[in-house]
């Protein structure tokens, strides 16, 4: 099964019944890239509030996101990705403005973006970062988008998956690139793919995506990779906090 394609079929469905609005929200919050920039010395978090993916199923449905949120704040993570795909995800923009009125960190808004009307409804929900997955768009298409969001005041994240795709990133400008180690069309997930892509050192922020369970795996990317975004891990954790301190590894 091609789950990139199946969810991208039915977002074109879903984005086709989005109003068109104007940008009415002009909050803004840190910059995630300086932020990172200017704190190099550990491993950055993004917690990331999932309750479900067409891979695993349900993660954990009945999260109460609000205190989920306040906690990734007070235990130190940089950033807080909310999913808002309702059909494969069970997440919605909702939750997204729900984070984002208890939290002063930069938030991410994560979902399968192909059209101007999401980022504007991102912005207007709270957002200040936006994800682009190369693999969902043409380079033309990506470049269009990822120039419509740095207009409207929002910083993005494109999501790479392989050599090819980093190029293109690199090509339409990025300063923030993510490697997903989870392969879209199989969603089978390994961090083998972001130690193949590394990068030399640059002015980009680079963030390893998807597989993190333990410091040991944060470990084997902590040198070429600034930020890592972490999901289920977090969703699932005893104890959330300490998790989440176990994670921010010296670089």
């Amino acid at each position: 099964m091609d789950f990139l394609a199946t969810i991208l079929e039915k977002k074109a469905e879903e984005v086709a019944q989005l109003p068109e609005v104007e940008v009415e929200n002009e909050t803004s919050r840190p910059s995630f890239y300086q932020t990172v920039k200017n704190a190099p010395e550990n491993i950055h978090l993004i917690g990331e509030i999932k309750r479900a993916s067409p891979s695993k199923g349900d993660i954990r449905t009945d999260v109460d996101i609000l205190a989920q949120a306040k906690t990734y704040e007070a235990s130190g993570v940089t950033a807080i990705s909310v999913l808002t795909d309702e059909v494969f995800f069970k997440g919605t923009i909702d939750d997204l403005q729900a984070v984002c009125q208890v939290v002063k960190l930069p938030v991410l808004c994560k979902d399968f973006i192909i059209d101007e009307r999401q980022l504007v409804r991102a912005k207007n929900a709270g957002a200040s970062i936006v994800l682009l997955i190369v693999a969902a768009l043409t380079e033309e298409r990506l470049a269009e988008l990822y120039q419509a969001a740095k207009k409207i005041g929002l910083e993005v994240l494109v999501e790479t998956h392989n050599q090819q795709e980093l190029d293109v990133a690199h090509r339409i400008g990025a300063k923030i690139i993510g490697v997903n180690n989870r392969d879209l069309t199989t969603f089978e997930v390994t961090i083998a793919t972001s130690e193949a892509l590394a990068q030399p050192a640059n002015d980009r922020v680079y963030i390893s995506e998807s597989g993190f369970k333990t410091v040991e795996d944060v470990q084997r990317i902590a040198k070429d990779y600034q930020a890592v975004l972490v999901g289920e891990t977090l969703m699932r954790a005893d104890n959330l906090a300490e998790t989440i301190k176990e994670l921010r590894v010296k670089r």
